[in-house]
């Protein structure tokens, strides 16, 4: 009897969360001391600041991996030719950008968070995307925007 309620406890909550994930295959085995420059993410929400805040947690999850980082999120929206630019000077390999599609609480009894992002790594040299994940997800109604979106990116950033 005690299997069975664990069965409809972890169907439960199981049913709760979602993640969707797609990623290219083949994130570029970046040398740990060649920088990486990450800029903010393109905002296509509502909420403000939402591409900054996620390329905060970028950063912070390369940077718990042991590379390093040359942090251009607070640099006032560089277009493409500006980033990659910024991110030579900086000597780095390649840069991170994309967008942010959502990042808000879901209305409803629950107010789960739901997170949406788009990202890319680009080659300094080539100018070209060697690397791309899209990703969505949405959590409990206790979890924060901070904690599902952090989930996601370590997800999408996960070495196979």
């Amino acid at each position: 009897m005690k299997l069975i309620y664990a069965f409809i406890i972890a169907l439960f909550l199981g049913a709760c969360s979602s993640l969707e994930l797609s990623v290219s295959p083949g994130l570029p085995d970046v040398s740990q001391t060649q920088p990486i420059t990450v800029f903010a993410l393109d905002n296509y929400t509502d909420t403000p600041q939402a591409g900054m805040r996620a390329s905060n947690l970028i950063e912070g999850t390369l940077l718990a991996q042991g590379y390093t980082v040359v942090n251009a999120v607070s640099l006032q929206k560089p277009r493409f030719k500006e980033q990659l630019e910024y991110a030579r000077k900086q000597g780095a390999e390649y840069f991170i950008a994309g967008g942010v599609s959502e990042w808000r609480y879901k209305t409803g009894i629950d107010g789960e968070p739901a997170v949406s992002l788009q990202v890319k790594m680009i080659n300094v040299s080539s100018s070209q995307v060697v690397w791309n994940a899209t990703a969505s997800s949405n959590d409990w109604g206790n979890a924060s925007i901070g904690t599902t979106a952090q989930s996601l990116i370590e997800a999408m950033f996960e070495r196979e």
